[in-house]
C-alpha cells in the first residue's frame, strides 16, 4: 500500500473560554469550519484549571483562574500537549496559552480573542501571535502594549468582549487562521 498521497493535517488547538464546554454552544462555529483544514483537539479551560463550577457564575470562575487556575490548567496543557503546535485560545484561554508558550517555547502561532488579561503580561511568547479585541472592550489592551509586544493584532470596531459568539466573525476568523497556518 503506498503512503505518498497522504497528507497529514496540522495540529490546531482549540482553548476555552472563562466557561468552558458548558456555555460554548458557539465554538461549533470554529470547529465545523477549520476541522476540514487541520486536526482539531479541544481544551475546556475549567477541566485543565479544576475550576469548581458548582457557582457557575462569571465572577466565581474568574477568581478561580486568577488565583491559580490558570497556572494548573499550564501544568496541565504542559503534560498532556509535547510537540509544537497551533492555537486558537478565547478569552482566559488566550492567558492559558500565552503562559503555555511561554514555559513550553512549543507554540507555531497563537491567535487570542478577547484575552484581555494578557495586558499583565511583560514576557512575549516565542512564533506568530496575532490578538482580536472588540473595541468597546472595557479592558481591551492599549495599542502601547501591543506594539511593546510585537504582536499582529486587530480592534474590531462596534464589539464588545464574547464578540467572538458571532457566526460571522467566527467564520472571519476561521479564513485567517487558516491562511496563516498554511503559509507556514
Amino acid at each position: 500500500m503506498h503512503c505518498d498521497n497522504i497528507i497529514m493535517k496540522k495540529r490546531l488547538i482549540i482553548l476555552s473560554d472563562i466557561w468552558g464546554k458548558d456555555k460554548s454552544e458557539w465554538i461549533i462555529n470554529y470547529t465545523q469550519y477549520l476541522e476540514a483544514n487541520f486536526d482539531i483537539k479541544y481544551y475546556d479551560c475549567c477541566e485543565l484549571g479544576r475550576i469548581d463550577k458548582s457557582d457557575y457564575t462569571e465572577n466565581r470562575l474568574h477568581k478561580q483562574f486568577v488565583n491559580g487556575g490558570i497556572e494548573r490548567a499550564v501544568e496541565r496543557l504542559l503534560e498532556i500537549e509535547k510537540h509544537s503546535l497551533n492555537i486558537l485560545a478565547f478569552s482566559i484561554g488566550g492567558t492559558v496559552a500565552w503562559k503555555f508558550g511561554i514555559q513550553s517555547n512549543k507554540i507555531n502561532s497563537l491567535t487570542c480573542v478577547s484575552s484581555t488579561r494578557l495586558r499583565n503580561e511583560t514576557i512575549r511568547p516565542k512564533g506568530e501571535i496575532m490578538l482580536f479585541y472588540g473595541a468597546d472592550d472595557a479592558f481591551k489592551h492599549q495599542r502601547e502594549w501591543l506594539n511593546n509586544m510585537r504582536v499582529k493584532y486587530s480592534i474590531v470596531n462596534g464589539k464588545e468582549h464574547q464578540f467572538y459568539i458571532e457566526p460571522e466573525f467566527a467564520q472571519q476568523l476561521c479564513e485567517q487562521v487558516i491562511e496563516n497556518i498554511n503559509k507556514r
